[in-house]
């Protein structure tokens, strides 16, 4: 069994079925693919965002699959699989605001970001802006909409998954680039191995195509 922690609240990568609860995404998916080319049985386990990486270090679970971005301050603690996604960091604000275009605009503005992630890491790095932390990615969204918010830093891919339900809002180019990857604990080199070959073969057999375009549309 491979157990694989996960923060089931940043659609298309990770959610949970309204009705059913049962865990959907592109990760969720691309994992489920990786288990079975690895000959594992996958095991989802739903953690919120700030305690995965501590409860991958205790052992509640063998690895993160959880749109993670591959940085330096994570690495100290972790290791990490090939990447098997690039994103970028966008700024969403209202539809009808023309006065933000660049990170440049936001020095001095209330942000909101999703907690602990590179979303935030940006915002805080923002001269004299007031960084609002939310739990959940469409809460950082939501925070815009109301107005409690100038902007919200987040990942391309939630964006754009987020503005296809609301019209009211509008996100521009990433300004960030960045790469996911799986995280797991650095004293277990088998499975990083075991992963990344699993990865591979998916890629070779056009697997990973089809799951993406399911997900992002044709890549």
């Amino acid at each position: 069994v491979l157990k694989v922690g996960t923060s089931a609240d940043f659609p298309p990568f990770e959610f949970q079925d309204e009705k059913t609860g049962a865990f959907l995404g592109f990760d969720i998916d691309l994992i489920r693919a990786i288990g079975a080319a690895a000959g594992m049985e996958v095991q989802i386990v739903n953690t919120a965002w700030d305690g995965l990486i501590p409860g991958l270090l205790t052992g509640n679970y063998d690895c993160i699959m959880s749109a993670m971005t591959i940085t330096d301050d994570r690495l100290k603690a972790v290791a990490f699989s090939d990447p098997y996604v690039s994103a970028g960091q966008v700024i969403v604000t209202q539809a009808k605001d023309s006065s933000i275009q660049t990170v440049e605009d936001l020095e001095g503005k209330k942000i909101s970001v999703q907690i602990g992630t590179t979303g935030d890491l940006a915002a805080s790095d923002i001269k004299n802006a007031i960084v609002k932390r939310f739990n959940m990615a469409p809460d950082a969204i939501q925070e815009v909409r109301n107005g409690g918010a100038a902007a919200c830093i987040i990942d391309l891919a939630v964006a754009a998954e987020i503005a296809q339900e609301y019209k009211d809002i509008k996100f521009g180019e990433p300004f960030t680039m960045e790469y996911y990857g799986i995280a797991i604990r650095k004293n277990n080199a088998d499975l990083v191995k075991k992963i990344n070959k699993a990865l591979a073969s998916i890629k070779v057999s056009g697997e990973y195509d089809k799951i993406y375009a399911d997900w992002f549309g044709q890549n």
